[in-house]
């Protein structure tokens, strides 16, 4: 704990039915100054959990979001401090993340944002391809915004920064999903999200076959995924066929709206 208000930590973690993983997620931030859980109205027994840990809850309506995104202002804006570290339920942090970040905010040329490093795990293994998978979750509280589609990164107020990559003592772990089956069940929502905001797009046959081949070939080949074996095979073709889901979604659209 900080007993400097300035220099104090909220962590913030966006839920929806994250009991897998949310415990360990907890462990590996309690040392940090507030946890702030905005659940989308979990089903099962994610806000136990996150009660029985003596994190701050609040509710943000799921609706028909398909994402956290939506919930996402509204749950920086719930934290209590002037920092926060944004974690997802299936995220762990490093001690020496932590250490750092409190060292960092202490400084008078501190950013007001980092982008901190992330190792993903798929299948149970370290995927070594797309490293160091950067991703801006650590800011003010003040002034920063998240737009409310998927995949989209938080709008921050003044300078950012990153955590160099070499330091892999720093990165976020990214346990990923349970299962190949729930990472694509995810996918089919996350597809519905993204075509919608593509709507207006003409895509094509072409589109159809390189989309996919080319998100194939960064990840699996220029990435390195053919170093980290089975497991980044099947997450490359999982890329690849997010793709065609999004171009089918839009295509499909477009279809309809073309027969009125």
């Amino acid at each position: 704990m900080n007993d400097d208000n300035n220099n104090k930590i909220s962590v913030v973690i966006n839920t929806y039915n994250a009991q897998l993983y949310l415990q360990q997620v907890l462990d590996t931030v309690k040392e940090f100054d507030e946890i702030v859980v905005c659940d989308m109205e979990s089903t099962d027994s994610t806000v136990d959990i996150a009660l029985r840990n003596g994190c701050k809850v609040v509710t943000f309506p799921k609706g028909n979001h398909r994402c956290a995104e939506p919930a996402r202002t509204f749950a920086i804006q719930s934290a209590s401090n002037p920092w926060v570290l944004t974690v997802d339920a299936d995220e762990l942090v490093t001690p020496q993340l932590r250490e750092y970040l409190y060292d960092i905010i202490k400084k008078p040329d501190c950013p007001a944002g980092l982008y901190i490093p992330r190792k993903n795990y798929f299948m149970g293994r370290f995927i070594r391809a797309g490293y160091p998978d950067y991703i801006l979750r650590f800011f003010k509280r003040e002034g920063t915004v998240w737009p409310p589609y998927v995949h989209t990164m938080p709008v921050v107020q003044g300078r950012v920064d990153r955590i160099p990559a070499k330091r892999k003592e720093l990165a976020l772990i990214h346990l990923d999903e349970e299962s190949v089956g729930a990472r694509v069940k995810k996918l089919n929502e996350y597809s519905t999200d993204a075509a919608e905001r593509r709507r207006n797009r003409n895509y094509g046959v072409m589109t159809l076959l390189t989309k996919p081949a080319f998100h194939f070939i960064k990840y699996y080949i220029f990435k390195g995924g053919f170093r980290d074996g089975k497991p980044a095979l099947i997450r490359a073709m999982i890329n690849a066929f997010y793709q065609v889901m999004v171009v089918s979604k839009v295509i499909e659209e477009n279809m309809k709206q073309n027969k009125k």
